[in-house]
């Protein structure tokens, strides 16, 4: 976010400074295509994934995973949050599941956990 900041308050002063005003650039954006540019993130897709350690305490879940595209992991073992401690319940060590990882509070998070 502060680097998101940083250059947006530095574009804006280059404008000031040479003399575009707002409504000139809003004016110049008009039929800009807007699209994320490609390698942008993608959608959250389905990952398979085996359950390592459940910590029902803390919401978090220890998974082998394979490649997360959308947040551009590789395959590993790592802990990771849930969005909903339902999600844990029924599962335990060992079983082999479906898992859409997402960013929440800028962190790598357990969205939705299927068998």
């Amino acid at each position: 976010m502060k680097k998101f900041l940083n250059t947006t308050l530095g574009a804006a002063a280059l404008a000031v400074a040479m003399g575009v005003t707002l409504p000139t650039m809003a004016a110049n954006m008009d039929g800009m295509d807007m699209k994320p540019a490609s390698g942008a993130t993608k959608a959250p897709q389905p990952v398979p994934a085996e359950i390592r350690k459940i910590d029902a305490a803390t919401r978090k879940i220890t998974l082998k995973h394979g490649p997360i595209a959308n947040l551009g992991m590789s395959a590993m073992t790592m802990a990771f949050p849930v969005k909903d401690a339902a999600m844990l319940k029924g599962l335990k060590e060992g079983d082999q599941v479906s898992v859409t990882f997402d960013t929440i509070d800028g962190k790598p998070t357990v969205v939705d956990l299927r068998k």
